[in-house]
């Protein structure tokens, strides 16, 4: 089971302080149109070859367009030993559709 967070909960959790790693795995050429501020760029092809330097002691939210890809990256990190892997429901669309910053 692939844990996931809404928009309104991720926006919640970062306003307030909390310590979240988002990481964007979409494609350089889609990142150049927009990405959530201060996230970790790294393209999903790359996770297997760099996955040792994302934390397993701290949250980390996965995000691609719309969620799908990410999903994916999410099950294989938890294949991994990453439990506290977290999906980003519905993707930088579902983010930039509530109105938060993009940049």
């Amino acid at each position: 089971m692939i844990n996931e967070i809404d928009s309104e909960s991720l926006h919640g959790r970062i306003a307030g302080g909390e310590d979240v790693l988002l990481v964007d795995i979409r494609t350089p050429a889609e990142i150049a149109q927009g990405a959530i501020p201060d996230a970790m760029q790294l393209p999903m092809h790359l996770i297997p070859i760099r996955i040792s330097e994302l934390p397993k002691d701290r949250d980390v939210v996965l995000y691609c367009r719309s969620g799908a890809r990410s999903y994916q990256a999410c099950a294989y990190m938890m294949q991994q030993g990453y439990d506290r892997v977290l999906n980003l429901r519905g993707g930088i669309i579902a983010w930039a559709r509530h109105g938060y910053p993009i940049a």
